[in-house]
């Protein structure tokens, strides 16, 4: 590991500097060993950085502590990510709270996986809840190039990931401590397995103890990870509608399993479903049809069809949008189309019916 290896890691220990002040202070400086080559007076005149942080970090005690770092990872096999690094997980870097180091451990991880899915849940997992989220991974057994993110928690968590080494599915934990520990520590043997077929990653030292206060920060990790995550079973409260909420403030999509009306484990869900922040699922091929995982041959040859279906001005105006993005929100088609929306409402319905155009949750459109 280089010295500025080291830098990186005195930088995410400085007090009451988190990651967005961090980013801030590497911009202006240019690198994490700049900042701490920079004179106090200049630190000072930086926004959001004081006479008492800039004496912080021009002293040598952060970089004692960053240097036992560094030999605990190379004596446990564990790797940084920078976030500009290549490798650093690009869904994640879009996240304005996006940690600015990451801690991995595992033989194989891909962080940029093409299709990657969050699945969380109660730690109080019913039988149902735990036949579903094996269910649902099973299902997307079938697909290539998938990652299953989820917290390595009891319950749904543990669930998911057992079901995916099952089935033969990598899938990564996300820990809410340093990796010099496995909370809960039954879980040990799973997280050794995990590390042969994913892996585990965390934004904090060793020495970090899994403190309540830690649990939300890891969420945002899992929520930032991923294209969409799926809540299987949750109550009122909790950590999976933290997940939930986070992944919605990141705009990505959100799915829930319903559950029984008044069933405690699954009251979560169904509000989640019931205040349209989340769309409902009830089985891996409902997930990969929302997020056009599905591309199968009878999907090829609707498409062949495709060619001779009649269409007017304005729906060939909104294909030709959806034709170059992933997906659009209403408002986006109205702008690049200068259509009316009730005109674009119109013409979508006609294509959802023509099978050209699939709808998506949160107001979003995608080419079928």
């Amino acid at each position: 590991m280089n010295q500025e290896t080291l830098y990186q890691i005195a930088l995410t220990q400085v007090p009451k500097i988190g990651d967005v002040i961090a980013k801030k202070l590497i911009a202006y400086c240019g690198s994490a060993e700049a900042v701490f080559k920079e004179p106090r007076k200049n630190l000072m005149m930086i926004p959001g950085i004081g006479s008492v942080l800039a004496k912080v970090i021009v002293s040598k005690d952060l970089l004692s502590a960053a240097e036992f770092e560094l030999r605990f990872m190379e004596h446990n096999a564990v790797k940084p990510v920078y976030f500009m690094d290549d490798d650093y997980p690009f869904r994640l870097k879009q996240c304005v709270d996006s940690p600015i180091l990451l801690y991995k451990k595992g033989s194989e991880m891909n962080l940029n996986e093409k299709k990657i899915i969050s699945i969380v849940g109660t730690r109080k997992a019913t039988d149902y809840g735990l036949r579903i989220t094996e269910q649902i991974v099973e299902g997307l057994s079938c697909l290539q190039d998938v990652l299953v993110v989820s917290g390595l928690a009891y319950g749904v968590d543990l669930a998911a990931h057992k079901a995916c080494l099952k089935y033969n599915i990598p899938t990564l934990g996300v820990l809410a401590h340093g990796l010099d520990r496995i909370y809960p520590s039954v879980h040990a043997k799973v997280s050794v397995d995990m590390q042969n077929q994913g892996g585990l990653l965390t934004d904090f030292m060793s020495g970090t103890r899994p403190v309540r206060e830690n649990f939300p920060k890891r969420n945002r990790i899992i929520a930032g990870l991923s294209d969409a995550t799926l809540v299987v079973e949750a109550r009122k409260k909790g950590g999976a509608l933290i997940t939930a909420d986070i992944a919605n403030s990141y705009s990505r999509d959100v799915f829930a399993v319903p559950g029984r009306v008044g069933d405690e484990n699954s009251e979560g869900c169904n509000q989640l479903i019931r205040r349209n922040q989340a769309a409902l699922v009830q089985s891996a091929e409902d997930l990969c049809y929302l997020m056009g995982w599905d591309a199968d041959s009878e999907k090829k040859e609707t498409k062949q069809v495709e060619l001779f279906v009649a269409l007017n001005k304005v729906e060939e105006a909104l294909l030709g949008v959806l034709a170059s993005q992933e997906k659009l929100s209403i408002d986006r088609i109205a702008i690049q189309t200068k259509q009316s929306i009730p005109k674009i409402l119109e013409a979508l319905l006609q294509l959802e019916m023509k099978g050209l155009v699939r709808a998506l949750p949160g107001n979003f459109y995608a080419k079928a």
